[in-house]
């Protein structure tokens, strides 16, 4: 019988609470991630186009260490861009994180995200070690 746990790190309850929706789903081995935007606890969109790229990956990170994974577990990665000019920018920031591994990645340009000013949304899946 496969193991399912739905994931809410610590700071992201309201997500659930407010949304109704898990940050994370665990089935058995295999993490599935929500998409993760650059807004803080309190749901307020961070400004600036590299501090939102890099609150987005904490919050990846964030679900990930609440599952028992890592960035190097990640084996799937897509991304949703209302600005594709700043994809450059985005994969620096985006190398800050995956510094080992890397996943499969797909990235796709939108002409907007759940919340007015957001500008990227990062949906991942991940196998968890062991």
């Amino acid at each position: 019988m496969r193991e399912r746990r739905d994931i809410i790190p610590p700071g992201m309850e309201i997500i659930f609470q407010r949304f109704r929706y898990a940050p994370g789903v665990l089935i058995d081995d295999t993490l599935y991630i929500a998409g993760q935007v650059g807004r803080n606890e309190n749901l307020e969109v961070v400004q600036g186009s590299e501090a939102q790229f890099t609150q987005a990956f904490e919050n990846v990170g964030m679900v990930l260490k609440a599952a028992g994974a890592g960035f190097d577990d990640v084996v799937d990665m897509v991304t949703y861009h209302t600005e594709m000019r700043d994809l450059l920018l985005f994969i620096e920031v985006k190398n800050r994180y995956f510094t080992n591994r890397v996943p499969a990645w797909t990235a796709i340009g939108v002409s907007s995200l759940a919340m007015p000013g957001l500008t990227v949304e990062i949906k991942c899946t991940a196998r968890l070690p062991g």
